[in-house]
């Protein structure tokens, strides 16, 4: 993935966030995904109108102290490679 690319929840999943699970899952016919806390706010900013610059500023100015363009980009990245999130670019 390149940092202009433009990432969005791949058709076959739903993000959402699951009261039952206390956290965000993705849902697909066979299953579900239990999502860590930084992974569902990565994938929250992943609607399809956001490149992955525009990701990281959003998530950098939430967590101002935190250095997590490098983590963000391996976590997209991952995500991509598992067919949770198609691209633009």
């Amino acid at each position: 993935m390149h940092d202009n690319d433009i990432p969005a929840i791949a058709p076959l999943y739903r993000f959402q966030w699951e009261e039952a699970q206390n956290c965000y899952v993705l849902l697909y016919p066979e299953g579900m995904i239990k999502l860590n806390l930084s992974a569902g706010e990565i994938l929250e900013h992943c609607n399809g109108k956001l490149n992955i610059n525009a990701i990281i500023a959003l998530l950098q100015q939430k967590y101002p102290q935190a250095n997590l363009a490098n983590d963000v980009r391996e976590f997209l990245e991952t995500a991509h490679n598992n067919g949770w999130l198609s691209t633009e670019n």
